[in-house]
């Protein structure tokens, strides 16, 4: 296990912006289209990176982890986020679903194998995808480790987190009546699928305030008011998967299945004080994957944009871009 700190800004650590050179609109089926994007070198090693969420949708910024000359960097936004659409929808959305939907686009793109860079819930979907398809993946890159187990929504959504925020998990709890309380990730189900666009407005800018204050370190629990429809989607598509224990069928699917894909060099990248998904989760899937290197980042909390977050990514990913050419 690597320990790592960083001291500079995030950005000093990356690449500088990077153009598109191909984007399009993937029929993936059940009246869904995915928003593919491509940068960096069109003959170099194929990443592709998974976003956060379910729902956050991908950014300029992730293209910047990866050197240009070396990568060849696809991006895309989950069904029902981002570009993709129907923006929001949750019908016929579930990991397995999403799973079909990356194999989708490896075929479209003409790729043999390709590196898998996700994190958070990217990592969730990476290891499923890696356990699914291991013969596709070169390397699986992980940062902020989640495993969709019980525990971890325990965690989160039933207080765990909450002791560290008492004033935010209050403002989080009190928008519910106390009698619903066992159960909050299914109280705020009904209201985010309400029917009425203003009352799952509403609830989806808690939801969504609540895990946007506690992804940087350096948080002081003002999260700023995320856009409207953002926050709508965000929740809902995250509540979605959340309420349906992310579609796998037994708890930790993933770690006792990791047999499946044993023989995948991967890293973890984890935040010694992440607050939305702790090292234990890291560790544990460390643990059982031999192949797995983990470098745990002090002073660094969730977020990928973390100083030393970034650094370990970005070397990390410059290293196996040296071992491939």
């Amino acid at each position: 296990m690597d320990k790592v700190s960083g001291q500079k800004s995030a950005y000093s650590y990356l690449y500088p912006q990077i153009a598109v050179y191909d984007h399009r609109m993937l029929e993936v089926g059940d009246g869904h289209r995915i928003y593919v994007e491509q940068s960096g070198n069109p003959k170099g090693i194929p990443v592709v990176v998974f976003h956060g969420g379910p729902g956050g949708g991908c950014s300029p910024y992730m293209r910047r982890y990866f050197d240009p000359s070396i990568f060849r960097i696809i991006l895309f936004d989950q069904r029902g986020c981002g570009k993709s659409r129907p923006f929001a929808s949750v019908d016929a959305n579930t990991t397995w679903h999403l799973v079909a939907d990356v194999e989708r686009i490896r075929v479209e793109l003409g790729i043999e194998r390709w590196t898998v860079f996700g994190g958070s819930w990217g990592a969730t979907l990476g290891v499923a995808y890696t356990q699914s398809h291991p013969e596709r993946v070169l390397h699986l890159v992980l940062r902020g480790v989640f495993l969709a187990r019980q525990s971890e929504l325990d965690w989160f959504y039933a207080g765990g987190a909450g002791q560290f925020w008492p004033e935010l998990w209050a403002e989080f709890c009190d928008a519910i009546p106390d009698e619903e309380h066992d159960d909050l990730i299914a109280a705020y189900h009904r209201r985010l699928f309400s029917g009425t666009y203003q009352e799952e407005l509403r609830f989806g800018r808690i939801w969504s305030r609540w895990e946007n204050a506690l992804a940087s370190i350096g948080s002081n629990g003002a999260a700023g008011e995320p856009a409207p429809d953002y926050a709508r989607t965000f929740a809902r598509l995250e509540n979605h998967y959340f309420t349906h224990k992310a579609f796998f069928e037994r708890d930790g699917q993933l770690l006792e299945d990791i047999g499946k894909m044993a023989n995948v060099p991967g890293t973890i990248v984890q935040g010694r004080f992440d607050m939305i998904c702790p090292p234990h989760t890291a560790y544990a899937l460390h643990k059982v994957w031999p192949k797995a290197r983990l470098m745990m980042v002090g002073q660094a909390g969730h977020a990928m944009s973390e100083p030393g977050i970034t650094q370990a990514l970005v070397s990390t990913m410059d290293r196996i871009g040296q071992e491939m050419r």
